[in-house]
């Protein structure tokens, strides 16, 4: 063993190794228990970022923390390569999208390679090659058999820099998710699929995901916007007419003193046709969408139309408005400004009448009208005649009989969730599998005839400018003897994504899209790590493709996954200097001179030349702000196993993590420090001795192999239970410092320091495979790492022979102690714990009324 710690040699040589003996392959296998541990995939840009990098660094240290359970693990890769940014760079660089993407993926792939990922490389999935798009065209043709998509000319999200059409996940505050530009609604033939048929079934099974992260599942829910509430057919004053509105709380009807339509209600289209006015309004508005109520101006036109109450009888007024929210089925809605914030600001811009129906006991409902909604409020009714004083339930179903009575009542549930837009235009994407006959009729393409593949452009990457080549004989198929002319759009590339991780448990099936029996014996995914960004976009149709998936028997299991981690982002100090326009210019980090005080905060910051620039903190890696950290600087400069080590330790995983040198240089010193301390083991002159007895051992080497099985406790129930990773390396890393300090003169000195070294190199193997790989070596030639065993730590050391005992208060922990004499009565060992000083503090002058003693593991004092 050499005596300096060099991760340049050993990482290549142990990387070369787990290639060429393919030791992450993986078959299923009945005798073990399966472990499915996924990452989210990564679209190949280029170059893996550190977001990237600590993704897929706790996923492996997952994944072969199972493997040391005994687990038969999965945990695959590959590559979400369709999308725009290759079509972009395409054309920018004058290149075939294939081209650059088989590029970046070569790449990318010896990034995650030097990381050493314990990846099963013999699964790998592509999504742009035909042999995995053919499945989902031929998945796409079966649901258009079954009435689950269609085709239809639909008001779509259209960004003007990219071109393309986006989906209502993919439209943030008004701005496409992924350029930023404002987005605008334009109606174009655009292809669908059902996911509002799924809606229901997508909110409730929320409830069933308990290992999911809370803040994942209410985003769902929001953007699900279940709204459960009635239906009331209102007749239109003077006329034989009825208008249908939607109301959530039956309680306040008496407070609804207007109704609003949006301006694609059918009443509004009507009107417009003889009515200048509305027609100009609606020409106006009926693009707008309800989602960006930001500074929303509250703008309507006044149909001069009424509806009788239904409780009332009165006359109130229907007004046409921008925020009526289109998805809501009735496109109406019987609105109550005393009690709902958009209805009030409403209200009060058209001078139309408020009318306050509750009274809470709290807050009085008048300061109510323009910060909450109606759904929060609870109280009293007033100012209501008959159901004066009645709560919330009993005016409920008082209200709800006289309307069922009068037959104008009718449960409704709304969503805000639309079917899924899957029309793209953009070249670099699966094609969609239909066509068009000359009689207009739209066809699918036969299963003999799949994949469709994109046209050839490699002559003409101008073409790409303009979608597929129309002019091309590409377009024209024959189909049952007719010609028809071929859908040009492609899917959206959250379909690849969709269903890649059902691919993966079968990757090389030929006889059909998933096999059934493989894809039972690994699913659910046990582990999913992923980014909290993919919650309304990837996760929704993720969930919502296997619920189709599971309806055509590939599956039978109602969610894909059990566990979700999101991750925390990685921060990293940015810095940037103000142009001559008073634009800012970023800074690359290793192009600043920064100055810190005694705390190593940053004071001040200059640039090449001197100058002073500012210090914006502690941001988002990006490279918009120039402050991403090369992964593969820091592999070269500190080794793959002080990155993945630092990532780990760092920061909680759910946490934010920032990026400092200074910590990474600090894990650096920490494995050489073990290094060193292995090193010195290795090269002693050992004492043989074949019959190790215990009871020889004196208190300080009892006490180590006390603190090695406790640290063995805490560190695998860190990684199992809780998964505090950062915790486990600190309990892993206080312990190497008292081993630092322990004697190997002896023999029993040496055996604790092996028995100690042993278990710490296998509960540091997830974290930095290559070291422990190694080191492993010159402990026991006879086996790998790769196939040892996660440690186990000794009851009867733990909690027999030292006697741990935790004491509590009232069942709160309030010390421990530490009972060496195995012969103290029960009596010795309470008068011993009341007189620790945090428990004589709780027990002064207070009566004890029950002492619960459970030997040699707790002491209740119940006071």
């Amino acid at each position: 063993m050499e005596l300096e710690y060099s991760p340049e040699k050993i990482e290549i040589y142990v990387q070369n190794f787990w290639n060429k003996n393919k030791t992450f392959q993986v078959k299923e296998d009945s005798q073990k228990e399966k472990y499915y541990c996924l990452p989210m995939w990564p679209y190949p840009s280029g170059k893996l970022h550190m977001g990237h990098v600590r993704n897929y660094t706790i996923s492996d240290v997952i994944a072969r923390y199972q493997r040391m359970l005994g687990k038969n693990v999965l945990q695959p890769m590959g590559w979400d390569a369709f999308g725009l940014p290759a079509e972009e760079a395409a054309i920018k660089n004058n290149t075939h999208p294939l081209y650059w993407t088989k590029k970046n993926i070569k790449y990318m792939k010896k990034q995650l390679q030097s990381l050493g990922f314990s990846y099963d490389w013999s699964r790998e999935i592509t999504t742009c090659e035909p042999k995995y798009y053919r499945w989902e065209q031929w998945f796409f043709t079966q649901l258009y058999k079954k009435n689950l998509v269609y085709k239809k000319n639909s008001l779509v999200n259209w960004c003007n820099y990219d071109k393309t059409v986006l989906a209502n996940e993919q439209v943030i505050n008004g701005c496409c998710w992924r350029c930023q530009n404002k987005i605008i609604i334009k109606k174009i033939p655009q292809w669908f699929i059902k996911i509002r048929k799924y809606a229901e079934e997508l909110y409730q099974n929320l409830k069933t995901l308990t290992n999911w992260p809370e803040n994942v599942k209410n985003m769902q829910k929001n953007w699900i916007g279940r709204l459960k509430g009635f239906q009331i057919t209102l007749k239109i004053f003077n006329t034989l007419e009825t208008l249908s509105a939607f109301i959530i709380r039956l309680d306040l009807i008496m407070g609804a003193t207007y109704v609003s339509i949006s301006t694609q209600h059918l009443l509004s289209k009507k009107l417009s046709q003889t009515d200048e006015n509305i027609a100009n309004f609606i020409k106006k508005y009926q693009y707008i969408k309800s989602e960006s109520k930001n500074d929303f101006q509250y703008i309507g036109v006044n149909t001069n139309l009424f509806v009788n109450h239904p409780i009332t009888e009165k006359k109130i007024p229907v007004w046409i408005t921008n925020f009526t929210d289109i998805e809501y089925g009735t496109n109406a809605v019987l609105s109550i400004p005393g009690h709902n914030k958009y209805d009030w600001h409403f209200a009060v811009k058209n001078n139309l009448k408020i009318k306050y129906v509750v009274f809470n006991s709290k807050i009085d409902a008048r300061v109510l009208n323009s910060f909450t909604s109606y759904i929060d409020i609870k109280g009293v009714l007033f100012n209501s005649k008959e159901f004066n004083g009645l709560n919330f339930d009993n005016a409920t179903k008082k209200i709800k009989k006289i309307l069922l009575e009068k037959k104008i009542l009718e449960k409704k549930i709304h969503y805000k969730l639309q079917d899924w837009c899957i029309s793209r235009q953009r070249y670099w994407g699966t094609p969609i599998p239909m066509a068009t006959l000359n009689n207009g009729q739209i066809i699918s393409i036969p299963e003999d005839q799949l994949p469709v593949i994109l046209p050839n452009i490699t002559n003409n990457i101008n073409l790409l400018k303009i979608n597929h080549n129309t002019n091309s004989e590409w377009i024209k198929v024959t189909i049952n003897n007719q010609v028809a002319i071929r859908e040009t759009d492609t899917f959206d590339t959250f379909i690849e994504s969709s269903w890649y991780y059902a691919r993966y448990t079968c990757p090389n099936f030929h006889a059909g899209m998933i096999d059934p029996i493989l894809s039972k014996y690994w699913l659910p995914i046990d582990q999913y790590i992923g980014g909290i960004e993919h919650a309304t976009m990837h996760l929704i149709y993720f969930r919502f493709f296997h619920k189709l998936l599971r309806d055509f028997k590939f599956v039978d299991i109602d969610e894909p996954v059990i566990n979700l981690l999101c991750q925390g982002m990685v921060l990293s100090e940015a810095f940037y200097e103000i142009d001559q326009n008073s634009q800012k210019i970023w800074l690359n980090p290793n192009m600043v001179e920064i100055k810190r005080n005694i705390k190593g905060e940053i004071t001040q910051a200059y640039n090449q030349k001197g100058k002073k620039i500012v210090y914006a903190g502690m941001i988002k890696m990006s490279k918009s702000k120039n402050n991403g950290i090369e992964p593969e600087l820091m592999i070269k400069r500190y080794g793959a196993d002080t990155i993945r080590l630092f990532i780990m330790f760092a920061a909680p995983v759910e946490s934010t993590l920032e990026w400092k040198e200074s910590g990474v240089k600090g894990i650096h010193r920490f494995l050489k420090k073990l290094w060193i301390l292995i090193f010195n083991y290795i090269n002693l002159k050992k004492i043989l001795n074949e019959n190790i007895s215990f009871a020889c051992f004196n208190d300080k080497q009892n006490e180590l192999r006390y603190q090695l099985h406790k640290t063995i406790f805490k560190v695998s129930d860190d990684m199992g239970r809780r998964k505090t990773f950062n915790t486990a390396i600190s309990t892993i890393m206080k312990f190497v410092n008292k081993l630092s300090k322990a004697s190997m003169s002896s023999y029993q000195d040496q055996y604790i320091m092996r028995e100690s070294l042993t278990c710490i190199i296998k509960m540091l193997y997830p974290f930095i495979p290559h070291f422990c790989f190694v080191v492993w070596n010159y402990f026991d030639k006879n086996t790998l790492i790769d196939h040892e065993k996660w440690p186990l730590f000794k009851k009867e050391i733990l909690f027999k022979r030292n006697n741990i005992i935790i004491v509590q208060v009232n069942g709160k922990v309030r010390c421990t102690i530490k009972i060496l004499n195995d012969n103290l009565t029960q009596e010795e060992i309470l008068l011993y714990a009341k007189n620790q000083n945090n428990i004589k503090k709780y027990l002064k002058n207070v009566h004890i009324k029950k002492t619960i003693y459970i030997p040699n593991k707790i002491i209740n004092f119940v006071i």
